[in-house]
């Protein structure tokens, strides 16, 4: 175990107050948190899955996904155990959500230290390290003693969130932090019901991280019926137009799992649909996810609209950037290319 970051013990009492995430849980002596994998015990917070990863792959970087960062390289993608959310359509809720269904002993996982997760980035041929699977907030302790270790050795830091943080965890992790890609779901009614939060933590959060030089994408997975209305498709693309016009929006599939299987997966239409109420909402790149093949993965010149770089899946066939330039028109393309 590792004692938590950023908790407070409440009056006289042996209840703390956690301040990792927008729950700022009060958790009294011998329980946990709403993610289940912070535990309060005599009245000092731990945190139960330091050093215990319960994945580890190398993945392009497409895959986070993050299409103006380093583009074609490959990420070292880690995560332990645990969320503070809990999604009903999670495409990783058996690990997002097992300390909550199991007789969770903190021990899920294998130990890995932060210096040897440094380490395999580095044998691996990676360029970066990406905390994603589940929320890297939940296990910023190890995610921040990686992060570390890694700026030091060179080595990028990504986070795959859903933006669930505070002010005071978001300042942690941001003076080592590169990028961010940011889940913004939908309305606040679709957060309370669909994934047991609030929707203006993760708007204060993209807006943090923006402000800081963070490199940040954002992404919305469509499930029909539930965040695919115009109305609240357009709130997304003004919000991110208003934090910046120049942050990418991935506008992705849904398709059924975990506990919403009676939805279709999300029509090539509506993906189109999203494509476009992003572009007339004045941002400069949109991106059509989990559907390989189609024109809506490619990035193009916002200026001249040249093709720049051309995906299928998560890899790439061509990318004629030059220097974050376009070739046709030299407009310079937002994004981290070296």
């Amino acid at each position: 175990m590792k004692e938590a970051l950023l908790y407070d013990k409440l009056h006289d009492s042996n209840v703390v107050l956690c301040r990792m995430c927008a729950h700022r849980c009060r958790i009294p002596d011998g329980s946990r948190g709403k993610c289940a994998v912070r535990e309060n015990r005599g009245g000092m917070l731990y945190s139960l899955v330091y050093g215990r990863l319960c994945a580890s792959n190398i993945d392009p970087i497409e895959k986070k996904p993050l299409f103006h960062f380093l583009p074609g390289s490959h990420s070292l993608s880690i995560a332990c155990v645990g969320c503070n959310f809990t999604c009903l359509h999670c495409q990783n809720s058996s690990i997002s959500q097992f300390p909550k269904g199991h007789e969770f002993d903190g021990l899920t996982g294998d130990a890995v230290s932060p210096a040897h997760v440094v380490e395999g980035a580095i044998r691996g041929g990676c360029k970066s390290i990406s905390y994603t699977y589940t929320e890297p907030t939940i296990y910023m302790e190890y995610a921040l003693d990686c992060a570390i270790m890694a700026k030091e050795k060179g080595i990028k830091n990504v986070f795959v969130s859903n933006g669930y943080m505070t002010a005071e965890s978001a300042g942690l992790i941001i003076p080592y932090l590169d990028a961010d890609n940011i889940d913004l779901k939908g309305d606040d009614e679709f957060y309370k019901t669909v994934c047991g939060g609030r929707v203006k933590p993760v708007k204060d959060t993209i807006i943090l991280m923006k402000e800081r030089g963070v490199w940040v994408e954002v992404t919305t997975l469509i499930i029909p019926g539930l965040n695919d209305s115009g109305e609240t498709l357009k709130s997304i693309a003004g919000f991110i137009k208003s934090v910046d016009e120049s942050i990418p929006w991935h506008v992705t599939s849904f398709h059924p799992m975990y506990k919403i299987l009676d939805r279709p997966a999300t029509p090539a239409d509506t993906l189109k649909r999203a494509y476009r109420i992003g572009i007339d909402a004045g941002l400069k790149y949109v991106y059509e996810g989990n559907v390989p093949g189609s024109s809506g993965e490619n990035t193009y010149c916002p200026s001249c609209k040249e093709l720049l770089i051309e995906r299928y899946g998560f890899s790439i066939s061509r990318n004629l950037l030059k220097e974050g330039k376009c070739p046709k028109c030299e407009g310079t393309i937002d994004g981290i290319w070296q």
